[in-house]
């Protein structure tokens, strides 16, 4: 799959996302288009019913789905373990020319590029020291990823907490007017409180189910990128373990 098909697939879900944090509301909502008398609600009295606590949400899903479109570029498969980079270095590898291999691996930042270059430069001493090495530069790049991905997580915690905030915000707002009115309010008195309550709570699970889907492919990419960079790494290095050459 091309990189322009993937961006147009990334930003359709993420559109996808937005417009369902502001359109299923309204179908959710009674429809009073057909009753004589009943107001029907647009898609912006929804949105208006979260509240304070709903536009931050929103801004939430905004952020989130950003995030999704930048890690998706940058975390793709070509980016961590570039197949040209890989070829070339091999073929460097082939012909004993270990300082151009390592001019090549730092001239192109990449996950696979940290990990070999940090254990090229020491050929000359026991292998030990080589896998040490690697494997250090591979745990820092993966630590590094994942704490990148830690955003999504992030939010994927906070949107249905501030939902619940807004839960029990709107529940405030409803009991209040219980509590000051000298008579049994009507349902219309209470329905902005509730309102809000439904509300925040929907928008908060809209945004934090794509969101804990998106950081676990994520972490699934980057745990499968690990794996497969420390096999390259060991395949091309292992010919400097002379305990094995002998």
């Amino acid at each position: 799959m091309s990189v322009l098909a993937r961006v147009r697939r990334i930003t359709v879900l993420g559109v996808v996302l937005v417009l369902l944090l502001t359109t299923v509301a309204p179908l959710l909502a009674q429809d009073g288009g057909d009753t004589p008398g009943v107001q029907t609600k647009t898609v912006l009295d929804n949105i208006n019913d979260g509240g304070v606590v709903g536009y931050i949400i929103i801004g939430l899903s905004i952020a989130g789905v950003s995030l999704i479109i930048m890690y998706a570029m940058s975390m793709r498969r070509d980016v961590l373990v570039p197949p040209e980079l890989l070829a070339h270095v091999e073929g460097l590898f082939d012909e004993e020319d270990y300082e151009s291999a390592l001019d090549a691996l730092e001239q192109e930042q990449s996950f696979l590029s940290s990990v070999l270059a940090a254990g090229l430069p020491k050929i000359d001493r026991p292998y030990e020291d080589i896998e040490l090495a690697m494997e250090e530069a591979g745990d820092q790049e993966a630590s590094s990823l994942h704490q990148k991905i830690s955003y999504l997580s992030l939010i994927a915690a906070v949107s249905p907490m501030l939902g619940l905030l807004g839960t029990v915000k709107g529940m405030v707002v409803a009991f209040n007017k219980i509590a000051a009115s000298k008579t049994s309010p009507k349902p219309a008195e209470l329905a902005d409180g509730i309102s809000e309550a439904l509300m925040t709570t929907m928008m908060g699970l809209i945004v934090a189910i794509p969101m804990t889907v998106s950081y676990f492919l994520f972490k699934n990419r980057i745990d499968t990128a690990t794996l497969e960079v420390s096999n390259i790494a060991t395949e091309l290095m292992e010919r400097f373990d002379v305990s094995e050459a002998q």
